[in-house]
């Protein structure tokens, strides 16, 4: 007398547990990456207020804040021409490089500032869609023009 033992599953019960694993990704899917978005919108606005807070001791040593040209990088490592800030005292952010957003972009620069009312530095992720100036963009200004110390973001 032989017994006959079933080793792994047949193919009807393989298809039954992957359709029930596709309801259920259907299910919470889209609440997992809602999550996400949310997350990288957040981690975002956490950068930029942290580059805006480096800025702020950087134009304290310097008194002003590095140009457009001279851009977020003089945060990290001196300018090649050392006479032009004799008092960098950096690196002002404490990283290994520069971050990037979420998405993979460079943070954009400018002073003096094109956006806001108020005499500080421009910073801006262009987002998700990785274009400039659309409705995901998250910045250190409002788009009404009010400006505030945190990143905000028109759309999140």
């Amino acid at each position: 007398m032989s017994r006959h033992q079933r080793k792994g599953l047949t193919l009807v019960e393989l298809l039954v547990v992957l359709a029930i694993l596709v309801v259920i990704l259907g299910l919470i899917g889209p609440r997992v990456l809602g999550s996400q978005n949310k997350a990288d919108i957040q981690k975002t606005k956490i950068d930029i207020g942290n580059m805006s807070a480096a800025l702020k001791t950087f134009a304290v040593d310097n008194k002003g804040f590095p140009t457009t040209e001279d851009g977020l990088n003089v945060l990290m490592e001196r300018p090649a021409d050392e006479q032009s800030l004799p008092n960098w005292d950096g690196p002002y952010l404490d990283a290994e490089a520069l971050p990037r957003d979420p998405w993979g972009n460079e943070y954009r620069y400018v002073y003096p500032p094109e956006h806001g009312k108020r005499d500080f530095p421009n910073i801006w992720s262009p987002g998700k869609d990785k274009q400039d100036s659309t409705d995901d963009d998250i910045a250190n200004w409002t788009t009404s023009g009010e400006d505030g110390e945190s990143a905000t973001s028109s759309s999140e």
